[in-house]
């Protein structure tokens, strides 16, 4: 989820690495401003909710490991985000299972759009995770019922009566865009 609002206003401004050392809940840093993350609905809840339990009953029954989180912080070149769904594979687990922040963006990210959402704002969000080790990073638009893929080497569009399927990381998974955003 990407926030448009006014940033959170603190009596000390925290810095990128006091946010990394213990980042406050609900919360991002962008462009050094402290981004309370807000404008989360139901149906937001609902979604974000459906691709984590999808994306972990599919990694674990298909052998492939690893966790997925929501709602989990990571350091990307420029910021410090929380996207809504997230998924580290098993060789980034044992590397970075303990850490408090991942210190780079995770190889699949979903952000569920919210209604207060700019495009221009989650479109440069998933540039900015692709280009701090992201591999593919989902942009779910509930309301339009599309779903976004971006990867280095393309963007796919799938909306309501299609079947959506991760790219390059958590291979062979596949939902229906209906069963998904249902």
């Amino acid at each position: 989820m990407i926030t448009s609002t006014t940033p959170t206003t603190h009596s000390q401004p925290i810095s990128l690495d006091d946010w990394l050392e213990n980042p406050p809940n609900s919360t991002e840093w962008v462009n050094g401003e402290l981004i309370e993350k807000n404008g989360m609905t139901l149906k937001h809840s609902e979604i974000q909710g459906n691709l984590y339990f999808y994306w972990r009953s599919y990694k674990d029954s298909s052998g492939q490991g690893g966790k997925v989180y929501t709602d989990v912080p990571c350091r990307t070149n420029k910021q410090g985000r929380c996207p809504d769904v997230a998924y580290l594979p098993p060789e980034l687990v044992s590397q970075y299972g303990d850490a408090k922040v991942l210190p780079r963006s995770f190889p699949l990210s979903a952000e569920i759009v919210s209604p207060t959402d700019l495009a221009e704002d989650v479109i440069l969000k998933a540039q900015e995770y692709l280009q701090s080790g992201g591999k593919e990073v989902w942009l779910v638009f509930p309301e339009s019922r599309w779903i976004i893929i971006a990867t280095h080497n393309q963007r796919l569009v799938f909306t309501s009566g299609e079947v959506v399927s991760t790219q390059t990381v958590l291979l062979g998974f596949t939902i229906a865009v209906d069963e998904l955003l249902a």
